[in-house]
């Protein structure tokens, strides 16, 4: 069985990958250079899908920058020493305008090229920023859509679906299981706004909530912070 991992160098993503390989899939990495300020992850995406086995790892390059609109394409500041009640309100600028909906097109596209009917997203709906398109009525529009507008599966060969592993997981039980399956998080960055070196900043709202996250799984942080 083939699935493409949408596969964007953070934990949440890496941990997806794991889980996918470990339910049997052969894996076709998918990452994407679409402009964003913490463009480091990309590198930090290669490294895991080397080490977790993946069949291939593509990168597909396209410029969000040219729409603009968040923290992450723009030039907004991203929010700092944010409490987790503020976290947890509201939709942050760093919300990149539909993102997920380009990313799992794009994931659609090379799985129905690849001959894959199982995608994989690292989405979460409990230890994340409030974006809407981790959510999952999100997600199941989105292969209720899959299922209507390709060839392979409007001709029977197939049935999309959209697997979303990590999705009622708090970040530390998905720091356990990563663990489990032999994720190295070392290689992964989740910071938005990485300094020189791709170190971390510590201070923006990923970053607060990965170190959150291993605190609460009681596992040494492996992060480089600024």
């Amino acid at each position: 069985m083939k699935a493409v991992v949408l596969l964007s160098g953070g934990l949440d993503s890496a941990t997806a990958l794991a889980v996918a390989r470990s339910r049997g899939f052969a894996c076709y990495a998918l990452s994407v250079d679409y402009g964003q300020r913490h463009r480091v992850e990309l590198e930090r995406a290669a490294a895991v899908a080397r080490s977790l086995g993946a069949v291939e790892h593509r990168v597909v390059k396209l410029d969000l920058r040219a729409i603009g609109g968040s923290a992450l394409t723009a030039d907004m500041a991203v929010p700092k020493d944010r409490d987790a009640e503020a976290i947890g309100q509201g939709i942050p600028i760093t919300y990149v305008p539909a993102r997920n909906t380009i990313l799992l097109g794009l994931a659609l596209g090379y799985a129905e090229v690849m001959g894959a009917f199982d995608l994989f997203i690292g989405a979460n709906v409990l230890d994340y920023s409030g974006y809407p398109d981790c959510r999952p009525e999100f997600l199941t529009a989105f292969e209720h859509l899959a299922n209507r507008a390709t060839k392979a599966a409007t001709e029977g060969a197939g049935t999309f679906r959209v697997h979303a592993p990590l999705l009622h997981m708090t970040k530390a039980e998905i720091i356990r299981e990563g663990i489990r399956l032999g994720v190295d998080y070392s290689q992964t960055l989740s910071c938005y706004d990485p300094g020189r070196g791709g170190r971390a900043c510590g201070r923006c709202d990923a970053c607060h909530l990965r170190r959150k996250g291993f605190a609460e799984a009681g596992v040494p942080d492996p992060t480089i912070y600024q």
